[in-house]
C-alpha cells in the first residue's frame, strides 16, 4: 500500500496528527517522489496547520548531551 493511499484511509474515518521540524519549504527536499508529493498534498488538504515557530527542544538537548563533555568554559 502507499502512502498517500493510507493517508486518505485514514483521512476519511479520522484526524491525522503529523509534525515536523522543517518549514513547508524544505518538504521538496524529503518528498522528491511524485506519490509522495501527492501523499503530502492529501495530508495537507483541509488541514489545520500550527506553526509554534519554536526550536526542538529533542534536537538541543540531543546536542547538549553530546557536547557536554567537551564542553568545559
Amino acid at each position: 500500500m502507499l502512502l498517500f493511499q493510507i493517508i486518505t484511509a485514514r483521512g476519511e474515518r479520522a484526524s491525522i496528527a503529523c509534525a515536523s521540524n522543517a518549514a513547508f519549504s524544505e518538504w521538496g527536499a524529503t518528498f522528491t517522489d511524485l506519490r509522495l508529493a501527492a501523499a503530502v498534498d492529501r495530508l495537507t488538504f483541509n488541514a489545520h496547520i500550527t506553526r509554534t515557530g519554536t526550536k526542538s527542544y529533542r534536537l538541543g538537548t540531543s546536542r547538549a548531551a553530546k557536547a557536554w563533555p567537551y564542553d568545559i568554559d
